[in-house]
C-alpha cells in the first residue's frame, strides 16, 4: 500500500531545534526571545545531554581569580591550542562574549562556585594561561543544562523528546524541516519550519573507547551533509587523556580535567610522574612567566607556576599512551592518575562526581589512592562548516549549527572548558541567526512527499528483510576498525584500510535486520544510526589521510610534527553528485591584522595591553 503523507503526524513551527544540550536549549531560549514559536526535538530525554559531561568548567576571561585575564589572553590561549586553524572571527566572538554569556547564565539562576569576596570561582584548566573556568564542583555541566532547561520550559518552547531525526525536507534549496520517528512507537512524524537548528552533538559512538552516550552517532552531520552541507575539519578528533579503564563495563568513562586542575598528578605503573619527560620546550616557552621558570619546568621543576598535567589535552593523551607502549603503563593499560595528596575533605568539596563515580562503579577511594585512566574519544573539533556570525551552513540556507555539531572555534584541538562557553555564545548567535533569516524568508516551506516517502522507506527496510545481519555486530566492527585505524595515533596505511573497511561495511549494512517491530526497538534504530556513523567515520578518515601533518589532536606516525604549507588550509568533505564522498584542501583566509597581532604577540605584550 502506497504511503499517504497526509496520515502521517505532522507537526509545525516557526523553527526547530534538533537537539537538547547547551547549545540547543541556549539557541531556543533565544528562538524564543525573538518571538519565534519554537520546538525544540531530541533524541533522548530533556535533560540528558552531553553538556553534562562537562564537569570542569566554562571558560571566560572574567578575571575573577587574577585581574590580568582579558578576551585577548583567552583569544590568544585559543589560537594556539588550536593550533592556528581556528576560525579567527569565531575564536574573537567567543573569547569577547563569553563572560556576558555566564553573567547572564548566573542572572537566570546558575549557582557558581564562589571567591571569598562573593565573585564567581575560576579554575586552573589545560591550555589556559590563567584561571578561567567557572565552575560549580565537578558538576559544572550539570548545573549549566538546569538552568537552561528551567529558563527553556519557562519560556514557552515546545519540547519533543525521543524522536530521532532521519532527514531534511529542502523546498526550493531551502530547508523546509526534517522527517523524524517516535522511538516509543515507531510512528513517523514530519517537522515542519522556516529554519532549522542542529545542535546535535558528535559522533563518539563510531570508536571502541569513548566518552560517548548511544546518542552520539554523528546524527546531525550526516543529515546535513545528505543535502549538500560541507563537513570541516573532521580529521581533527579529541581523545581525552583520562577516562575510567577499568572495569571493562565502564572503559572510557569520562574523568575530569578538574581533577588535574585541582592537582591530580600523573605517574607511570613505577610511581614516576612522567609528564615532565613530554613537555614540549615551545609551549613552556610561551606559558611561563619568565625564561627562568621555562627552564626550570623543561628540567623537571615541581615548583613550577603550571604542573605538566595541564598541558593541552593532546599532549597528554599522546603521552598517557607512549607510556603504555614503552610497558609502563597501569595494569589496565592507562596510567596512574592521583589526587589523594590533597586533604579528604577538599577532595570531596572540589571533586564530588569524581569521588562517588569512582567509589561506585570501581570500588576506589580517590582520596585515598590513585585512579586508573587513559585516553577515551571525547570530542569532534570538526563538523558542519558555518558562517562564523549567523551560524548558517552556507551551502543550506535556513539550516544552522552550533555547538560540537559545528566546526570552526577550537580548530585542531579544544582547549577543556571551550566547549561549554561556545555552546553558550554560538548558541544564542544560531538563535538570533535563525530570526534574521526567517525575517528575510517569512513563508512557511512546501513539504517535498517523494523526500518523506524516500527517507520513510530507507528507515523501514531493516524491518522488512526476513532475515539479514546483525546491527550491533556491524557497529562493533566499525567501532574496532576505527580505533584500530584512525585513532590517537595514524598512518597511511591504517586510514586507508579505515576506508576500505568502511565501504565493505556499507555492502553489509543494505542487508541488516532488525527483528520485532517497530515499537520499543533498539535494534532498528542501531541499524538507521549506522548510516551517520559511517558518514562522520569515512569523512574523519578521509580527511586525516589527506592531511599529512601531525597537527593538534591529528597524529601521524608517518608525517610527524607540523608542516607549514599545511596551516594554509582546511579539509572540507562533502557529497558528490554521484553520491560518493568528495574530500578537498580549501584555502584558508588570513586573519583581519590586529587579530593576527594579538595571537602571535608574546605573553607580556598581551597582558600589558600593548597589543
Amino acid at each position: 500500500m502506497a504511503l499517504d503523507i497526509s496520515e502521517l503526524q505532522t507537526i509545525t513551527h516557526d523553527v526547530i531545534v534538533v537537539g537538547a544540550g547547551g547549545a540547543g536549549l541556549r539557541a531556543a531560549i533565544e528562538c524564543s526571545r525573538q518571538g519565534l514559536d519554537t520546538g525544540v526535538v531530541c533524541k533522548s530525554l530533556l535533560g540528558k545531554a552531553h553538556t553534562v559531561m562537562a564537569e570542569g568548567g566554562a571558560a571566560a576571561a572574567l578575571g575573577n581569580a587574577d585581574s590580568r585575564d582579558n578576551w585577548k589572553v583567552h583569544f590568544r590561549d585559543t589560537m594556539r591550542g588550536g593550533k592556528f586553524l581556528n576560525q579567527w572571527r569565531m575564536a574573537e566572538l567567543h573569547a569577547k562574549e563569553a563572560p556576558e554569556r555566564i553573567r547572564e547564565l548566573e542572572e537566570w539562576g546558575a549557582v557558581f562556585d564562589r571567591t571569598a569576596d562573593g565573585r564567581i570561582n575560576q579554575r586552573n584548566f589545560g591550555g589556559h594561561r590563567f584561571p578561567r573556568l567557572a565552575h560549580v564542583g565537578d558538576r559544572t555541566g550539570l548545573e549549566l543544562i538546569r538552568t537552561l532547561q528551567d529558563k527553556g520550559v519557562h519560556s514557552g518552547i515546545s519540547v519533543h523528546m525521543e524522536c530521532t531525526g532521519l532527514g531534511l525536507m529542502m523546498d526550493g534549496g531551502r530547508v523546509a524541516g526534517m522527517v523524524g520517528y517516535w522511538r516509543e512507537t515507531g510512528r513517523f512524524v514530519v517537522f515542519r519550519a522556516k529554519a532549522v537548528i542542529f545542535a546535535t552533538g558528535g559522533f563518539g559512538k563510531a570508536w571502541k573507547i569513548t566518552s560517548n552516550s548511544w546518542e552520539y552517532t554523528g546524527d546531525g552531520q550526516r543529515m546535513a551533509y545528505d543535502v549538500g552541507a560541507e563537513l570541516m575539519d573532521m580529521e581533527f578528533t579529541q581523545f581525552h587523556p583520562t577516562g575510567m579503564v577499568w572495569p571493562p563495563s565502564v572503559a572510557g568513562v569520562l574523568v575530569t580535567e578538574g581533577v588535574r586542575g585541582e592537582g591530580g598528578i600523573l605517574r607511570n605503573k613505577d610511581g614516576k610522574r612522567f609528564m615532565f619527560e613530554y613537555i614540549p620546550e615551545k609551549f613552556a616557552a610561551e606559558t611561563a612567566d619568565t625564561e627562568e621558570e621555562a627552564l626550570r619546568w623543561l628540567q623537571g621543576d615541581r615548583d613550577a607556576r603550571r604542573p605538566p598535567e595541564l598541558l593541552t589535552r593532546d599532549e597528554v593523551a599522546r603521552s598517557i599512551y607512549n607510556e603504555v607502549k614503552m610497558g609502563r603503563g597501569s595494569p589496565h593499560g592507562g596510567a596512574f592518575l592521583d589526587i589523594s595528596h590533597r586533604p579528604a575533605d577538599y577532595v570531596k568539596k572540589k571533586l564530588p562526581s569524581m569521588y562517588h563515580q569512582f567509589k561506585e562503579l570501581a570500588e576506589v577511594d580517590i582520596t585515598k589512592e590513585p585512579m586508573e585512566v587513559g585516553p577515551t574519544f571525547h570530542y569532534a573539533m570538526g563538523g558542519l562548516a558555518v558562517d562564523h556570525d549567523s551560524q548558517m551552513c552556507p551551502k543550506v540556507p535556513g539550516l544552522f549549527a552550533c555547538g560540537e555539531v559545528a566546526a570552526g572555534l577550537h580548530g585542531a584541538n579544544r582547549l577543556g572548558g571551550n566547549s561549554l562557553s561556545d555552546l553558550l555564545v554560538f548558541g544564542r548567535r544560531a538563535g538570533m541567526g535563525a530570526k534574521e533569516f526567517i525575517d528575510a524568508n517569512p513563508g512557511l516551506p512546501k513539504v517535498d512527499e517523494a523526500r518523506v516517502k524516500q527517507l520513510i522507506d530507507q528507515a523501514k527496510e531493516p524491518l522488512m528483510r526476513p532475515d539479514g545481519e546483525n546491527p550491533y555486530v556491524l557497529h562493533d566492527d566499525l567501532r574496532e576498525s576505527m580505533t584500530r585505524n584512525v585513532g590517537i595515533w595514524r598512518d597511511a596505511e591504517g586510514m586507508s584500510q579505515g576506508i576500505a573497511d568502511i565501504a565493505k561495511f556499507r555492502e553489509r549494512l543494505k542487508n541488516v535486520k532488525a527483528h520485532g517491530t517497530s515499537q520499543y526497538n533498539p535494534g532498528w534504530s542501531e541499524a538507521i544510526d549506522l548510516h551517520s556513523m559511517f558518514v562522520a567515520a569515512e569523512a574523519t578518515a578521509r580527511s586525516g589521510l589527506m592531511r599529512e601533518e601531525s597537527r593538534g589532536a591529528h597524529s601521524r606516525e608517518d608525517f610527524q610534527g607540523e608542516r607549514k604549507e599545511w596551516i594554509k588550509y582546511n579539509i572540507v568533505c562533502f557529497k558528490g553528485d554521484d553520491g560518493e564522498m568528495v574530500v578537498q584542501k580549501v584555502e584558508r583566509q588570513s586573519g583581519p591584522a590586529e587579530l593576527e597581532k594579538i595571537a602571535n604577540a608574546s605573553i607580556e605584550d598581551v597582558e600589558a595591553g600593548r597589543v
